[in-house]
């Protein structure tokens, strides 16, 4: 059950091409790497790392987003 989550080790181009309304959790996170050109070899783990963002909680924030309960 877990073929449509996204996990850290996604690029985040990767997340925002197959889940396009998680841009508003990277805003929340006040991550605007979304449009950057290393958005296509960074991963969730990378980017969060250098915004000093707790991975966890942001990976779970874009996983709450996409549920479809």
């Amino acid at each position: 059950m877990t073929k449509d989550m996204i996990t850290e080790d996604m690029t985040i181009r990767e997340v925002i091409e197959k889940y396009p309304e998680t841009a508003m959790v990277f805003a929340k996170y006040n991550i605007g790497c979304i449009g950057c050109i290393a958005a296509s070899f960074e991963r969730i783990k990378d980017i969060a790392g250098v915004h000093g963002t707790d991975v966890k909680a942001f990976v779970k924030d874009l996983n709450s987003v996409i549920k479809k309960d």
